[in-house]
């Protein structure tokens, strides 16, 4: 019997560039239908990303970025992420993100009121900006890996 891999390479790319590429011992990535946790030796899957937080441990050390649509393929000895955006946690300015997450609850606070805008946009850009400042927050270590959401935004 074929013993199991105790890691798997974790690559993560956008269109503009390779943002991680490491070796791992577990992940867990945002899946269109919810997270999904990734160990070595995981079956095969191709799965659509969600706007989320991808977590990553090696050893005792966790990572943490923050993804925005695309895909996921997993095989049991590699996950490739290709996401439209992807930002690491020391990436991530804090005072643009506050500012985004401001601006995008006063357009959900508008477009409940007027059915002319678009409610469904303003609810992604919420949610991005959220999770934009739950991933700086966990890369500055207020958060430990596996604590629950600073805060949460149903997906539209």
């Amino acid at each position: 019997m074929a013993l199991l891999p105790e890691l798997f390479e974790l690559q993560i790319v956008t269109p503009e560039r390779l943002v991680l590429r490491e070796e791992v011992h577990e992940a867990q990535i945002p899946g269109k239908n919810g997270y999904m946790g990734i160990l070595p030796g995981h079956a095969p899957l191709l799965s659509e990303l969600r706007v989320g937080e991808v977590s990553y441990r090696r050893g005792n050390r966790w990572g943490f970025l923050a993804v925005c649509w695309g895909f996921v393929e997993v095989l049991s000895n590699r996950v490739i992420i290709l996401a439209e955006t992807a930002e690491r946690a020391e990436e991530i300015d804090v005072a643009r993100a506050q500012a985004a997450r401001q601006r995008a609850e006063e357009r959900l606070a508008r477009a409940a009121q007027d059915p002319a805008l678009d409610l469904n946009r303003a609810q992604v850009a919420l949610e991005r900006a959220l999770i934009r400042l739950q991933v700086a927050r966990r890369g500055a270590g207020a958060a430990p890996p596996g604590a629950p959401p600073i805060e949460h935004v149903p997906a539209p």
